[in-house]
């Protein structure tokens, strides 16, 4: 039996889950980390930005490269790479003894934070359009799930075994052994494998990249709305990411432990929400192709009420506050498997990855500048004015691109049902 109709493409699923999990822990711990971090090196909340910033705009700058390298060679083994550039990196951050070396370091490891779309249209190649959205949401559970993991390395294992540093070397520890894996493991699949049109071809034609092909992806109506969603959609993350905790520790009073308790569970939810997103998503996607869209634009408009309704909260009603972050955490992941599904209802295979890449690259074009953004707000005011306004604009924008995208998802997924049949005709 052909790998992706065996139980090996799941044995995929899981390594490649592996390593957005620990991936995504060494990244999004440093959050939890602020305080410890800020006071090693004396920094405020505007350099504390700048760091954040730093490796964001490494990683915005490196997306292209990525992505026509994923569309032109073996993915599998470019994915290794990036896992061992991950490890390699966070060893050096653990290093730096100088706030310019934590600086320059910490800007590095963002060379492997743009390696995810090879890891997205490989798994795409394991599974059909139908079954998509489901698995994106499961892979996808790793970032929420890292970034429990990371909380509680950074409040409870670090000072245990040595503070901070010790963390980022047992991280980066990891991230090369995970390089190991991949690169055993893990085998290329034919670009276009798993569309409906070649699903039983006993022959698969080979599609190569093609600047053509990629032109095409800006005449795709569907992605510009896409493009627009995603500059705006990724600044209430990062600053949730990168501030949150130190907004709960000093505008909210909440210590160590009662930071764990509250957000455990308020991440843990997060965590279902990207499965729920990718299931719904795959669930209307079947009876219309606007499908994923509405899951989406339910998802960003209700997460901005939510987190204002949260962040508005008087300081004493604890319960309250963690119901409502509660509420948050349902909505806020509805998007984010169905936009990556989005992207490949509409674009041909070979040049998925550079589509992808296309999209997180605007994506952070602007909000990589969301943490220093955040950080002079904060100073100039204070985290809760900071963590109020950036999110709730930003939503509010990305729903508005949803809704353009509701009038031509149909019109782009019908034109790429026709391109692969009539590559399949041909073939």
């Amino acid at each position: 039996m052909a790998p992706r109709r065996s139980a090996y493409r799941w044995a995929v699923v899981f390594i490649f889950f592996l390593f957005m999990l620990l991936h995504q822990t060494d990244k999004l711990m440093i959050g939890s980390l602020q305080v410890p971090i800020s006071e090693t090196f004396g920094m405020n909340n505007r350099q504390w930005g700048l760091i954040n910033s730093g490796a964001l705009i490494v990683a915005t700058l490196l997306y292209p490269i990525w992505g026509y390298l994923y569309d032109r060679y073996a993915r599998a083994k470019l994915l290794a790479l990036a896992s061992f550039i991950w490890g390699s990196t966070t060893w050096l951050n653990g290093v730096a003894r100088s706030f310019p070396m934590f600086l320059i370091t910490r800007a590095s490891t963002g060379i492997d934070d743009s390696s995810y779309p090879g890891l997205y249209t490989l798994v795409a190649d394991y599974f059909g359009p139908t079954l998509r959205g489901k698995v994106y949401g499961l892979l996808q559970l790793a970032q929420p799930l890292g970034y429990l993991l990371g909380m509680i390395l950074a409040l409870m294992i670090a000072p245990m075994i040595g503070g901070w540093r010790s963390i980022f070397y047992l991280t980066g520890s990891l991230g090369i052994v995970v390089a190991l894996l991949i690169f055993l493991f893990v085998k290329e699949m034919p670009r276009g494998k798993a569309e409906p049109e070649f699903e039983h071809m006993a022959e698969m034609q080979t599609f190569r990249f093609s600047w053509e092909e990629a032109k095409q992806i800006f005449k795709k109506k569907t992605m510009w709305f896409v493009f627009l969603q995603g500059f705006a959609g990724v600044f209430p993350w990062n600053v949730i990411t990168y501030f949150f905790f130190a907004y709960l520790e000093k505008e909210r009073g909440y210590d160590a432990n009662s930071i764990l308790f509250t957000m455990a569970p308020v991440i843990l939810i997060l965590a279902g929400g990207y499965f729920l997103g990718g299931a719904m998503g795959d669930f209307l996607f079947r009876y219309t192709r606007k499908g994923r869209i509405l899951v989406s634009s339910t998802g960003v408009l209700l997460g901005a009420i939510f987190l204002v309704l949260a962040v508005t909260t008087p300081v004493e009603e604890r319960t309250r506050f963690f119901i409502f972050m509660c509420l948050t955490a349902v909505f806020m992941p509805l998007s984010s498997a169905n936009v990556i599904a989005t992207v490949y209802d509409v674009i041909v295979p070979e040049v998925r990855s550079t589509a992808q890449a296309t999209e997180y690259f605007i994506e952070n074009g602007g909000a990589a500048f969301a943490p220093l953004i955040t950080g002079i707000i904060a100073d100039a005011t204070n985290l809760h004015t900071a963590i109020l306004l950036i999110p709730s604009v930003a939503w509010g924008l990305c729903f508005v691109f949803y809704l353009g995208a509701l009038f031509t998802i149909d019109r782009d997924h019908a034109d790429l049902r026709a391109e692969m049949a009539a590559r399949a005709r041909a073939a």
